[in-house]
């Protein structure tokens, strides 16, 4: 069963733009371990939020997938995943929220199909994923 794995960061205010920008770019150097689904994972940030206020404060977002628990507990494990971590993050850290959730087995077929074409960058919110209009997906999640 797929565990989709967010984290969102809050870096402290004296954090430089330039170190949030090499953060970024360690953090997606992640997705090449072989505990994440099929390189599945995205960083993105600052926030878009409008209302700004509605972020909290946080301002990047990583949303990974695993094929497992145990997947998910490899990655965590990981020496590339401490090393970003305890380098790029936790010394300059507000805050940090972490959420995971295995997908329901009748809605793991909108996780291969939309979230392979949005992550890899071959389909957008306009085309149809796996013979179903974007709308009526993203109205089940």
């Amino acid at each position: 069963m797929t565990v989709i794995h967010i984290v969102l960061f809050k870096f402290r205010s004296d954090v430089s733009p330039a170190h949030k920008s090499l953060f970024v770019s360690e953090l997606k150097t992640l997705k090449t371990l072989p505990c994440v689904l099929d390189s599945r994972l995205v960083v993105g940030g600052p926030s878009i939020t409008d209302p700004i206020e509605r972020s909290k404060g946080f301002e990047f977002a990583l949303l990974s997938y695993h094929r497992d628990r145990d997947a998910l507990a490899e990655y965590q494990a990981s020496k590339e995943h401490h090393r970003v971590t305890s380098t790029y993050m936790f010394p300059f850290k507000e805050d940090l929220f972490r959420f995971d959730f295995e997908v329901d087995g009748e809605d793991e077929n909108i996780c291969q199909g939309v979230g392979d074409g949005i992550v890899k960058g071959t389909m957008t919110p306009l085309e149809e994923p796996v013979g179903m209009r974007w709308r009526e997906i993203t109205n089940r999640i």
